[in-house]
């Protein structure tokens, strides 16, 4: 389960740099939504990968720090989806306004000379 996530973090990162380094703001902004969510994923892989425990133990009893998840990973990660969420709509409308007054959707603002 880890080699699947740890590939899948690294295909996020790669295509997310990828498209940053591109021209047009909408690539830009796709790839900094990737980013976003290999980071939620590597934020959530650091609270262990563990099938069918519960995050928080009853009772008072000795606590063994291997037998629960830890719940602050998932509560940061739940976080960073809604704000990354909102990040993302409003880049958007942002990227919509700058194409109305440029007339162009590029980085730098301006069409490639040909």
């Amino acid at each position: 389960m880890e080699l699947v996530l740890s590939i899948g973090i690294g295909f996020l990162v790669g295509s997310g740099v990828w498209l940053i380094q591109r021209p047009r703001t909408y690539q830009v902004i796709i790839g900094l939504a990737l980013l976003s969510y290999a980071v939620n994923l590597f934020i959530f892989s650091t609270g262990r990968l563990w099938y069918n425990v519960p995050p928080v133990l009853p009772g008072a009893e000795e606590i063994d720090p291997m037998a629960f998840a830890d719940p602050l990973p998932q509560a940061l990660v739940l976080t960073a989806i809604v704000i990354g969420f909102a990040t993302t709509a409003l880049f958007l409308v942002v990227l919509l306004a700058a194409r109305g007054l440029t007339g162009t959707d590029h980085v730098d603002g301006r069409e490639p000379e040909r």
